[in-house]
């Protein structure tokens, strides 16, 4: 079966006593035994609930994974598997970084004795050097949030297994509609669900999907341990969501596609960073590697002074963080999604004070064009008018 159906079917076929097409949210966190030494298969809700599992398992097969865990936000995700590391551990991180990610690794992570290193994941010679013997997994972003870096998945999973490392790919921004890092290679994969999966901004999620047996097991064991779990009115918010993820994919990709050749050539922007644009310089490698685009970029403006007026002025694009909604959304990375980061680590990589982060809706293409240059044009007349 296909991706769409598979994806507009979830859970419709789950409930065969009731015939429920919406399979039911089981509110229950205890399940009844029918006698000393049997189950149902559930027992107690932060280690397995109906609907849950039918969210878990939906993700696994969409990833093409063994097997799938709720957490109850990304980071929550992320800290589940960050817990398969000890102190002394070691990891490898893609340099343009989620502030979130790197907050956790840096000011938690840390604190328990598992370092990391950041580089251009890209770059195997560079990663070589970083090696040590406690050296145990590379996290990658790809598309990287906010610059768009792209990582060759196939080429840094094929080197990572030479080196007996795990490969943890956050495939938040192309979801698996556009991308599935398991067939590339990867062990490990985690989304944001709020954005993307769940698609209109109104749920808090985070999914992970392992591949193997062993690595299947320790991640069910330490999800349940730790207990960040998602509750089943979540878990069924983003099933919805995720229904109509192929459709919504689709416009994301064509509006911001045509959003950023028209930001390419605007006279107040600089530079676009958007992999569907043949001037990226991974254009070829996210077209190897992925069957489409996401509907987010960043831009950078020429003038630092448009920023406030710009954010200030958009209409239907909203001034706020997130993305991956069905509405538009603008973010300022160095002072919101990455202000963790340090300064001087933020702008050596290019996120500074005039980049600018859109999240594209699915908002008729003109509508959202026409929003941004009247915003523009204000902030052009604003600031030749200081």
């Amino acid at each position: 079966m296909r991706i769409e159906s598979r994806l507009a079917q979830i859970g419709s076929q789950a409930d065969p006593k009731t015939g429920a097409v919406n399979y039911p949210i089981y509110h229950s966190t205890a399940f009844r035994h029918p006698k000393l030494g049997e189950s149902t298969g559930f027992d107690y809700a932060r280690t397995k609930s109906p609907t849950r599992a039918i969210l878990e398992d939906a993700i696994a097969d969409l990833e093409n994974g063994d097997a799938g865990f709720a957490c109850s936000s990304g980071m929550a995700a992320l800290q589940t598997i960050f817990a398969l590391f000890s102190q002394g551990d070691h990891l490898i991180v893609s340099l343009d970084l989620y502030g979130g990610t790197y907050r956790l690794l840096e000011k938690t992570m840390s604190r328990f004795g598992v370092t990391s290193s950041y580089v251009n994941t890209n770059n195997i010679e560079e990663m070589e050097k970083l090696i040590t013997s406690n050296t145990k997994a590379i996290l990658i972003e790809t598309p990287t949030n906010p610059l768009m870096m792209v990582t060759d998945i196939e080429k840094v999973s094929t080197w990572a297994k030479s080196k007996n490392l795990l490969t943890i790919v956050d495939n938040t921004l192309l979801s698996p509609y556009f991308q599935r890092p398991i067939e590339l290679g990867a062990d490990i994969i985690i989304h944001s669900a709020s954005k993307y999966l769940g698609g209109h901004n109104d749920v808090i999620a985070g999914l992970i999907v392992t591949i193997g047996e062993e690595l299947s097991e320790k991640m069910f064991e330490l999800h349940n341990s730790i207990g960040a779990v998602l509750g089943p009115q979540d878990c069924w918010l983003l099933m919805r969501g995720m229904k109509t993820l192929a459709l919504r994919m689709e416009r994301h990709q064509e509006n911001a596609t045509k959003i950023a050749e028209y930001l390419l050539e605007h006279p107040m922007v600089e530079e676009v960073f958007y992999p569907a644009l043949p001037s990226h310089p991974s254009h070829e490698v996210q077209n190897r590697q992925s069957s489409g685009n996401t509907g987010i970029f960043s831009f950078k403006m020429k003038d630092a002074r448009t920023i406030e007026p710009i954010l200030r002025h958009i209409q239907i694009i909203a001034f706020a963080e997130s993305l991956g909604g069905v509405e538009s959304l603008m973010t300022y990375p160095s002072v919101q999604t990455h202000a963790d980061i340090p300064k001087e680590i933020r702008e050596k990589i290019g996120v500074d004070d005039r980049l600018l982060r859109y999240s594209v809706g699915i908002e008729h293409v003109e509508d959202l064009i026409t929003d941004l240059s009247q915003a523009f044009e204000k902030a052009k007349v604003e600031v030749e008018g200081e």
